[in-house]
C-alpha cells in the first residue's frame, strides 16, 4: 500500500500561554500542501516492526525514536493494532522545517491502519505521544481555537507557496522555551475566510509569533523573508511553525513560479520548492 502523506503550512500563529504540562497553548489558521512524503506499508510475520527511510532527508530522521515507532507501539498498547508491519518512508518533506513530515506520517498510517474509524479521545491519547500537531492533519484546512480544539474551514481556498529552507535546523522545543509575550485569545470571524482576498488580507495583518525569536537566531532567516516579500505578486512571507522553512504565499500561480526563479540565482544551495494547497 502507498500512502501520501501530506505536509503543513501554518498560515499564522499566536501562543497565548503557557501550559501547566510545559507545552504552548496556540492558535493557528493553517492548509495541507502538495509537498508530501511517501509511506510503503506492509503486514509482516516478525515480532517486531521494520521501519527505514530514504530520499533527500533521511539523514534527519531517527531511527530508533520517531512518530511512526512511538503511533505502533502506542496502538499495541491501547490493543488497537496486533500485527506488525514494514514501513518504507520517502523523506521529501524537509525536517525541522516545521511543516510537520514526522506528525504527518504518523496520522496518515493511523488513518490507513484504523480505516478512519476512531475518536476525538483517541487523538488526545496520541496527541502526547505523536504530536501536539496531531490533529492538523485530519482536516485539510483550519483554525485551531486552542490544543485539542480544531475548526474546519468549509470555504477552501487556494494559495501557491514558494518554500526555501536554508541550512538550518530549529528545535520546536529550543524555539518554544524562549518565548516571554504571549498573544489575545483570537475568535474565528466567519465573514473573513469567507473571501480568499479577505482572507489573504487577514493573514498578511497577522503573524507567527515564533518568527521573531527565529529570526534573532538565525539572521539569514530574516534577510530570505525579506527577499520573498519583494518578488512580484506575493502577499506576505513567513515561517511555518518553529521551523526553519520560510514560505512566501502568492494566488498566482505563474507570479510564484517566477518568485522561485528568482530565488533560485539568488540563494542556489537552499532548498527550494513550489507548492500548492490541497
Amino acid at each position: 500500500m502507498l500512502i501520501k502523506s501530506y505536509s503543513k503550512i501554518n498560515l499564522s500563529l499566536k501562543v497565548n500561554y503557557k501550559l501547566k504540562n510545559g507545552l504552548h497553548e496556540i492558535q493557528s489558521f493553517y492548509c495541507w500542501i502538495n509537498l508530501f512524503d511517501k509511506i510503503k506499508i506492509r503486514k509482516i510475520k516478525n515480532y517486531e516492526d521494520k521501519i527505514s527511510f530514504n530520499g533527500p532527508f533521511k539523514k534527519f530522521v531517527k531511527l530508533k525514536n520517531n512518530s511512526i515507532l512511538n503511533l505502533l507501539e502506542e496502538l499495541r498498547k491501547l490493543k488497537l493494532i496486533s500485527d506488525y508491519y514494514k514501513i518504507t518512508v520517502t523523506k521529501n518533506i524537509p525536517v525541522f522545517g516545521g511543516l510537520g513530515g514526522g506528525t504527518s506520517n504518523a496520522a496518515f498510517i493511523l488513518k490507513y491502519l484504523l480505516k478512519n474509524k476512531f475518536k476525538n479521545n483517541l487523538l488526545k491519547k496520541l496527541e502526547s505521544t505523536v504530536g501536539s500537531d496531531l490533529r492538523l492533519f485530519f482536516k485539510k484546512q483550519g483554525f485551531l481555537k486552542k490544543l485539542g480544539k480544531l475548526v474546519e474551514l468549509k470555504n477552501k481556498q487556494t494559495f501557491y507557496f514558494l518554500l526555501t529552507q536554508p541550512n538550518i535546523k530549529c528545535s520546536t522545543k529550543k524555539v518554544y522555551s524562549k518565548v516571554k509575550k504571549f498573544s489575545k485569545k483570537e475568535h474565528l470571524d466567519g465573514k473573513l475566510i469567507k473571501s480568499r482576498d479577505k482572507f489573504t488580507d487577514y493573514l498578511s495583518k497577522s503573524r507567527n509569533d515564533l518568527q521573531f525569536i527565529v529570526e534573532k537566531k538565525y539572521p539569514l532567516i530574516k534577510k530570505i523573508l525579506t527577499d520573498i516579500k519583494k518578488m512580484e505578486g506575493c502577499s506576505f512571507s513567513r515561517i511555518t511553525g518553529s521551523g526553519s522553512v520560510c514560505y512566501g504565499l502568492f494566488k498566482n500561480q505563474i507570479k510564484a513560479k517566477k518568485a522561485l526563479n528568482n530565488l533560485k540565482i539568488k540563494y542556489p544551495k537552499f532548498w527550494l520548492s513550489l507548492a500548492k494547497t490541497v
